[in-house]
């Protein structure tokens, strides 16, 4: 979100008196941290260890999750999740609304599967998998990960459903074994970009599968959710075994199968 539009919203709220020139000065940080102060317990709990930035894009987080718009953790990071509230406020700033669900189409029984295997159809999650967000247990992974919109923090393991557990493990450790951590590296496939996050389907209005914990995002950044086959970098020939080794373990990818959403696949057919 620009500075000035930051700018607009701290003034209608009575926090910024300044002009509205879109330059992040004094003016707008002390405005800021007042809007943020003003938060109390509904804001973000250490905010005031942030810097400049970090707090202006928290700002910008509670603006969109006051709209309805699905935000995720006001934490200040742009992630896919806020990068796609952004997409949503824009639209809603251009026309008054908000933009259409595009990914709402759940398929008849008469759809063939894309890729057959023995997790259950989207429509059946909830009867295989239980309630959003239950049934985790944490996965401990066979090499490091990088968060993909915090460069400076790793993880060795994450939150996912126990019923892909053990599927999940396998798959990483193929992975491993297939390129090795240089190559693993190289690629980018240790840039972590979420997997148990209780939330809609960006662009629909459905739970999203990684509200189960049985989907798995990497490298967000060069592989965004509308981004076809001739953008994302996980649709290149380099990641064929990857998806390979996915996809022997039953697991679909919605870039192989629909051509978006590189960065994710799932344990669960269309």
């Amino acid at each position: 979100m620009d500075v000035q539009t930051i700018q607009e919203a701290l003034q209608a709220a009575g926090f910024y008196k300044g002009p509205i020139d879109g330059i992040a000065g004094p003016q707008t940080r002390a405005a800021v941290d007042a809007a943020l102060e003003a938060r109390g317990e509904a804001g973000p709990k250490d905010w005031k260890r942030w810097g400049a930035k970090r707090r202006r894009d928290a700002y910008a987080q509670l603006l969109m999750a006051d709209l309805d718009i699905e935000v995720g953790p006001i934490d200040g990071l742009i992630g896919p999740q806020t990068r796609h509230a952004i997409e949503v406020f824009l639209h809603l700033q251009r026309t008054g609304r908000k933009p259409e669900p595009w990914r709402d189409h759940v398929p008849d029984d008469d759809d063939p599967p894309v890729v057959r295997n023995d997790w259950p159809r989207q429509r059946d999650v909830q009867r295989f998998y239980g309630n959003v967000g239950a049934n985790q247990t944490r996965i401990e992974l066979p090499y490091a990960m990088t968060i993909a919109w915090n460069t400076r923090q790793t993880i060795t393991g994450f939150f996912c459903h126990e019923k892909v557990h053990d599927s999940m493990k396998r798959v990483l450790a193929r992975v491993l074994d297939h390129y090795g951590e240089d190559e693993i590296e190289r690629l980018r496939l240790d840039m972590f970009g979420g997997c148990l996050n209780v939330r809609k389907m960006r662009g629909g209005t459905r739970w999203s599968m990684h509200a189960w914990g049985i989907a798995l995002d990497i490298d967000p950044i060069r592989n965004q959710l509308k981004w076809g086959r001739e953008r994302a970098a996980l649709a290149r020939p380099e990641y064929v075994p990857w998806w390979r080794l996915w996809e022997e373990e039953g697991w679909l990818s919605l870039g192989r199968a629909r051509n978006f959403d590189w960065m994710h696949v799932q344990a669960a057919r269309l």
